[in-house]
């Protein structure tokens, strides 16, 4: 039974990852909504569940002109760049020795979201939980 429900969940995670990944293009709600139906699909209502959140996290992506106005922001405040040797991964946390700066709400986005410099890349952040939303280039 145990290896059944484990080889279920790495099924619903091969076929979950595509269709998370293409959410971000449309958001949230549309990717935890794919999530949840290939989830359902293979795992049936566990699988959904989990399916679910991982569209929803992996969803929360920025438009093209959301993730332009961020990085001319975060250009004009020349925040240092922290290195890193892990690699920094959406939808992971970063360690609690990177800095976060808040996005302010005059740059338009639907999220308060905060912002780092990693390894000269700008990466979007929730600051409740320090997972990574994104990384702009």
């Amino acid at each position: 039974m145990r290896n059944r429900v484990l080889r279920s969940a790495a099924t619903l995670a091969v076929l979950t990852l595509p269709l998370a990944l293409a959410a971000c293009q449309t958001g949230t709600a549309s990717g935890a909504a794919g999530g949840a139906v290939t989830g359902a699909i293979v795992g049936g209502p566990i699988g959904a569940a989990v399916g679910g959140v991982a569209g929803a996290a992996v969803g929360t992506a920025l438009t093209a002109d959301e993730s332009t106005r961020v990085q001319s922001y975060v250009v004009t405040q020349r925040r240092p760049s922290m290195r890193m040797t892990e690699e920094v991964i959406v939808g992971q946390p970063l360690p609690p020795r990177v800095r976060l700066y808040p996005v302010p709400q005059r740059v338009g986005l639907a999220n308060p979201y905060s912002y780092t410099v990693v390894n000269d890349r700008t990466v979007l952040v929730d600051p409740q939980t320090r997972t990574v939303v994104q990384v702009i280039e």
